[in-house]
């Protein structure tokens, strides 16, 4: 029996197919984040939803991305992090048009925690991938890798500007979406080499970062309830707080993807020069004051311009985390991914229920506190190092 290709042979392969499959799989999970914030004022429009219940509902996605650690740990530990990327993929890119079908909020709340759960698991199967790729270049590439996700969310959120500028309904949208990306992901997956299953990953049903780990999770856990709730709110915060139009809002959301991407592009580089702990700590601070911005902004183009500087600080947070953890195996690497999916469940409707009570900027000057923190645990996190 011949041996299966393994990962290093693909990744170091001259097929720019084989180099291509990892990246389209970030680019592919970019663009439906950007699908689903872009048309979130739609959705929220035609379902009546005010900004608590609106955070109600969003709170469905991090309770499916939360409890998604069992099953994300079962897929990558028993049938290899290709075939759980394959299986989570599959469930991301049906649920994507389902959710624009639900008629009320209660609903619709179910159907992002399933949304939660394939996205999450997705996410764990591709920084597997990913972190392994990285291990096997004996080179830093996560962050390039995490740029690609930063290219699908700037696409995704420019095809949600237009889509909505024509007024074309969130469901065709969603729908035309998951079928264009269906066929080049079944593509990535037969491109992609067998990988093995992690017996280790396999035997644990939760886990929680403990040790060196701790910090972490906590850059983790703030960096995702910053970053993912401004995927959620930016489009809102524009036209209801600057009463931008339903084509204008996502632009704001495109420049943050935009920054990223940018950023993100330089961040291997970067990353090398200053070492990932000044990077994480310093770009942190970078998206605080971007922040800062957008709350003090009196019109709408200053409101982008902040944004986008918020993108730049955010952008070194995930890819030196994950890459940090994947050093440490698949189990750190999943542990601390735990931290950052139980960050998604707490940042959107947290931010729900401070714009309720308070106000738009209110939300984002939590997401600048939450920013300084990640900066803070940055400090301390030997890992990065």
């Amino acid at each position: 029996m011949r041996d299966e290709p393994s990962l290093n042979a693909a990744w170091q392969a001259p097929s720019r197919l084989l180099q291509a499959a990892i990246p389209f799989l970030f680019l592919m999970l970019g663009i439906t984040y950007a699908s689903w914030g872009a048309r979130l004022p739609a959705i929220r429009d035609a379902l009546s939803l005010d900004p608590a219940t609106l955070g109600t509902v969003l709170l469905g996605g991090g309770i499916g991305s939360v409890c998604s650690f069992p099953l994300a740990a079962w897929l990558v530990g028993h049938l290899g992090a290709r075939h759980g990327a394959l299986a989570s993929g599959v469930a991301l890119l049906i649920m994507l048009p389902v959710l624009a079908l639900l008629p009320d909020w209660r609903v619709l709340m179910l159907g992002m925690v399933a949304m939660g759960l394939a996205a999450s698991c997705f996410d764990v199967a591709i920084n597997a991938l990913g972190a392994e790729a990285e291990r096997d270049a004996g080179r830093s590439i996560m962050s390039m890798l995490h740029a690609w996700f930063c290219v699908g969310t700037f696409v995704g959120a420019l095809l949600g500007s237009a889509a909505a500028a024509v007024s074309l309904a969130p469901r065709w949208h969603f729908l035309l979406t998951s079928i264009g990306l269906a066929l080049p992901f079944l593509l990535a997956y037969r491109i992609l080499p067998c990988d093995r299953p992690d017996p280790e990953l396999g035997r644990k049903h939760f886990a929680l970062p403990h040790g060196a780990l701790v910090w972490l999770g906590m850059i983790a856990l703030m960096g995702a309830i910053t970053e993912g709730s401004l995927s959620s709110w930016i489009a809102l915060y524009l036209r209801d707080h600057l009463h931008a139009s339903l084509g204008l809002a996502p632009l704001g959301y495109a420049a943050f993807a935009a920054a990223m991407l940018v950023a993100r592009l330089a961040g291997d580089r970067l990353k090398e020069i200053m070492g990932a702990r000044r990077l994480v700590a310093r770009g942190s601070l970078i998206g605080a004051a971007g922040l800062v911005l957008a709350v003090l902004a009196p019109n709408i183009p200053i409101a982008i311009i902040g944004f986008a500087v918020a993108g730049i600080g955010v952008a070194a947070v995930f890819p030196c985390m994950f890459s940090a953890a994947g050093r440490e195996g698949a189990a750190a690497l999943a542990a601390v991914a735990t931290m950052g999916y139980s960050g998604g469940l707490l940042g959107p409707p947290v931010m729900g229920y401070v714009v309720h009570v308070f106000s738009l900027q209110a939300g984002l000057l939590l997401l600048c506190a939450t920013s300084i923190a990640v900066a803070f645990a940055a400090g301390r996190a030997r890992l990065l190092d």
